[in-house]
């Protein structure tokens, strides 16, 4: 094993220690091309060497405050996983000389395709909700990443079980209040429109509670 993979895995490790619930990577240049790159523009992020270490933590549907969005602060689970990223700057400066970066959580703000970067990172698959199922924990999971200067492989990922989309009646389409499923295609404009509504409000000084239904309502996951 490379010195380099070796740090990785002591990353993968610490992160999970300190509080992240997954935690995978992928070489910074394969997101070059990754499918949202493809379909949408390319991403914020335009660092192509190094590594991207992408970092999820769950989100228990019994503690829905941990997606509401504090203007100019994020959301309380968001700041959990930008803490563990800080630590894991100073720790891998400090262990072994090596710079890192936090990513902006926003593609618009120089951030990448997090899903995507997950899914190539091995922590899950692309479910017809247009969520990343991971694990044990389903579509339930928020991310982050951190960029770190070193080279690696890709991930020796492990063959991927069917998935539960193939059999299951598909609730996240019946339930959605904006019809985002309309066809069997996930419209990311008519779920868009939603969170402009969201973010309105949010404005406004009501209460902001994001639209969870399409991930509350899948049946994939169970925490221990």
């Amino acid at each position: 094993m490379t010195r380099e993979q070796q740090i990785i895995n002591s990353i993968l490790k610490k992160a999970l220690e300190r509080g992240a619930s997954v935690a995978g990577y992928v070489p910074a240049e394969i997101l070059r091309n990754s499918p949202s790159a493809q379909a949408a523009g390319p991403q914020g992020f335009q660092t192509f060497s190094g590594t991207i270490v992408v970092l999820g933590l769950y989100h228990d549907p019994k503690k829905p405050e941990m997606d509401w969005w504090e203007e100019g602060r994020s959301t309380p689970g968001d700041r959990m996983l930008r803490r563990i990223i800080r630590e894991l700057i100073v720790w891998l400066k400090e262990e072994f000389g090596i710079a890192a970066a936090d990513i902006p959580y926003q593609v618009s703000d120089g951030g990448i395709y997090l899903k995507d970067a997950a899914v190539l990172a091995g922590l899950g698959y692309m479910g017809k909700n247009n969520l990343v199922i991971t694990p044990g924990f389903g579509p339930k999971v928020r991310f982050r990443a951190l960029w770190v200067d070193i080279d690696t492989e890709p991930p020796a990922l492990q063959k991927q079980a069917p998935t539960l989309c193939g059999t299951c009646d598909r609730p996240c389409e019946a339930k959605c209040p904006q019809n985002a499923f309309s066809g069997g295609h996930y419209s990311r404009e008519r779920c868009a429109a939603r969170l402009d509504a969201d973010r309105a409000e949010r404005k406004q000084g009501g209460q902001h509670v994001p639209c969870r239904i399409c991930e509350l309502v899948c049946p994939a996951g169970t925490v221990p």
